[in-house]
Protein backbone atom coordinates (compact mmCIF):
# COMPACT_ATOMS: atom_id res chain seq x y z
CA UNK A 1 0.00 0.00 0.00
CA UNK A 2 2.47 2.27 1.01
CA UNK A 3 4.47 1.90 -2.38
CA UNK A 4 1.13 3.21 -4.69
CA UNK A 5 1.20 6.37 -2.18
CA UNK A 6 3.30 10.06 -3.05
CA UNK A 7 5.82 10.99 -0.84
CA UNK A 8 3.70 13.54 0.18
CA UNK A 9 0.74 11.67 0.60
CA UNK A 10 2.48 9.64 3.42
CA UNK A 11 3.89 13.19 5.01
CA UNK A 12 0.38 14.21 5.40
CA UNK A 13 -0.68 10.77 6.75
CA UNK A 14 2.19 10.59 9.30
CA UNK A 15 1.68 14.19 10.45
CA UNK A 16 -2.23 13.29 10.91
CA UNK A 17 -1.08 10.54 12.70
CA UNK A 18 1.48 12.10 15.05
CA UNK A 19 -0.84 14.99 15.61
CA UNK A 20 -3.83 12.86 16.60
CA UNK A 21 -1.12 10.72 19.24
CA UNK A 22 -0.25 13.76 20.56
CA UNK A 23 -3.32 15.36 21.39
CA UNK A 24 -4.28 15.79 25.45
CA UNK A 25 -7.47 13.42 25.52
CA UNK A 26 -10.38 15.32 27.01
CA UNK A 27 -12.00 13.81 29.92
CA UNK A 28 -15.50 13.47 31.58
CA UNK A 29 -16.53 15.93 34.10
CA UNK A 30 -20.05 15.47 36.54
CA UNK A 31 -22.58 17.77 37.21
CA UNK A 32 -23.90 17.38 40.64
CA UNK A 33 -26.67 19.50 42.11
CA UNK A 34 -24.57 21.80 44.94
CA UNK A 35 -25.38 24.07 47.43
CA UNK A 36 -28.84 26.26 46.49
CA UNK A 37 -29.82 24.38 43.48
CA UNK A 38 -26.56 25.34 41.53
CA UNK A 39 -24.04 23.17 39.85
CA UNK A 40 -21.20 22.25 41.03
CA UNK A 41 -18.31 20.57 38.91
CA UNK A 42 -16.33 17.44 39.51
CA UNK A 43 -13.84 15.02 37.64
CA UNK A 44 -16.04 11.55 37.30
CA UNK A 45 -14.69 8.72 39.51
CA UNK A 46 -13.66 6.61 36.77
CA UNK A 47 -11.57 9.75 35.72
CA UNK A 48 -9.82 9.85 39.29
CA UNK A 49 -8.92 6.22 39.21
CA UNK A 50 -7.82 5.97 35.71
CA UNK A 51 -5.27 8.96 35.94
CA UNK A 52 -5.93 10.14 39.56
CA UNK A 53 -6.31 13.78 41.00
CA UNK A 54 -5.44 16.20 38.42
CA UNK A 55 -4.45 19.93 39.66
CA UNK A 56 -6.91 22.70 39.37
CA UNK A 57 -6.28 25.55 36.78
CA UNK A 58 -9.42 27.08 35.37
CA UNK A 59 -13.25 25.97 35.03
CA UNK A 60 -14.83 28.26 32.16
CA UNK A 61 -19.01 28.39 32.23
CA UNK A 62 -20.39 29.41 28.26
CA UNK A 63 -23.77 28.70 26.72
CA UNK A 64 -21.97 28.02 23.58
CA UNK A 65 -22.17 31.90 22.48
CA UNK A 66 -20.67 33.53 25.52
CA UNK A 67 -18.59 33.19 28.30
CA UNK A 68 -21.40 32.95 31.90
CA UNK A 69 -18.21 32.25 34.41
CA UNK A 70 -14.86 31.44 34.83
CA UNK A 71 -12.22 31.32 37.81
CA UNK A 72 -8.37 30.55 37.19
CA UNK A 73 -6.29 29.61 39.55
CA UNK A 74 -2.58 31.92 40.53
CA UNK A 75 0.07 30.24 38.44
CA UNK A 76 2.05 29.47 42.13
CA UNK A 77 -1.26 28.04 43.39
CA UNK A 78 -3.63 24.91 42.44
CA UNK A 79 -5.25 21.94 44.40
CA UNK A 80 -6.36 18.70 43.21
CA UNK A 81 -9.91 18.49 42.26
CA UNK A 82 -11.29 14.99 43.71
CA UNK A 83 -14.20 13.16 42.51
CA UNK A 84 -15.29 13.96 45.97
CA UNK A 85 -14.84 17.84 46.07
CA UNK A 86 -17.08 19.92 44.01
CA UNK A 87 -16.79 23.36 42.19
CA UNK A 88 -19.71 25.39 43.10
CA UNK A 89 -20.81 27.32 39.82
CA UNK A 90 -20.57 31.07 40.87
CA UNK A 91 -18.39 29.70 43.76
CA UNK A 92 -16.77 33.00 45.52
CA UNK A 93 -12.71 32.41 46.80
CA UNK A 94 -11.69 36.02 46.77
CA UNK A 95 -8.10 34.95 46.42
CA UNK A 96 -9.05 33.77 42.67
CA UNK A 97 -9.39 35.80 39.63
CA UNK A 98 -12.91 35.14 38.27
CA UNK A 99 -15.84 37.04 36.55
CA UNK A 100 -18.90 37.47 38.16
CA UNK A 101 -21.60 34.44 37.41
CA UNK A 102 -24.83 35.27 34.87
CA UNK A 103 -27.67 34.12 36.28
CA UNK A 104 -28.72 30.32 34.47
CA UNK A 105 -32.21 29.88 32.70
CA UNK A 106 -33.99 27.16 32.40
CA UNK A 107 -34.40 24.98 29.43
CA UNK A 108 -30.77 26.49 28.58
CA UNK A 109 -27.73 24.14 27.52
CA UNK A 110 -24.43 24.83 29.07
CA UNK A 111 -20.84 23.74 28.77
CA UNK A 112 -18.41 23.51 30.94
CA UNK A 113 -14.73 23.00 30.73
CA UNK A 114 -12.43 22.36 33.75
CA UNK A 115 -8.28 23.05 32.32
CA UNK A 116 -5.93 20.97 34.53
CA UNK A 117 -1.87 20.81 34.91
CA UNK A 118 -1.05 17.40 35.30
CA UNK A 119 0.98 16.32 32.35
CA UNK A 120 1.09 12.58 31.38
CA UNK A 121 -1.54 10.36 31.41
CA UNK A 122 -4.07 12.32 32.26
CA UNK A 123 -6.14 14.63 30.32
CA UNK A 124 -5.27 18.18 30.41
CA UNK A 125 -9.30 19.02 31.06
CA UNK A 126 -12.45 17.82 31.62
CA UNK A 127 -15.93 18.34 29.43
CA UNK A 128 -19.33 17.99 30.84
CA UNK A 129 -22.68 19.72 29.81
CA UNK A 130 -25.99 20.63 32.07
CA UNK A 131 -28.99 22.41 32.23
CA UNK A 132 -31.29 23.72 34.78
CA UNK A 133 -35.32 22.32 34.87
CA UNK A 134 -37.97 24.27 36.36
CA UNK A 135 -40.03 22.08 38.52
CA UNK A 136 -43.30 23.11 40.69
CA UNK A 137 -42.94 26.11 42.76
CA UNK A 138 -40.69 27.63 40.20
CA UNK A 139 -37.34 25.77 42.06
CA UNK A 140 -34.73 24.92 39.24
CA UNK A 141 -32.82 21.56 39.23
CA UNK A 142 -29.94 20.72 37.67
CA UNK A 143 -29.26 18.00 34.85
CA UNK A 144 -26.96 16.61 33.67
CA UNK A 145 -26.80 16.08 30.34
CA UNK A 146 -24.18 13.81 27.46
CA UNK A 147 -22.26 14.91 24.58
CA UNK A 148 -25.31 16.27 22.45
CA UNK A 149 -27.85 15.83 25.09
CA UNK A 150 -30.47 18.88 24.91
CA UNK A 151 -32.69 20.26 27.96
CA UNK A 152 -36.53 19.99 27.81
CA UNK A 153 -37.90 22.13 30.13
CA UNK A 154 -40.66 20.33 32.50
Amino acid sequence: MWRSMSPAMILVLTLAVNSAAAAPRIGELEVREGNGGLPCFSISQAEEQRGGAPNFDAITVSDGKAVLWTMAMPKQRTFPVTFRMCIPYAGRLPVLPQMPAAALQAGKAYDVYVATRKPGAAPQGYRGRFCMVKQAQGLMKVRSLGAKGGCQVL
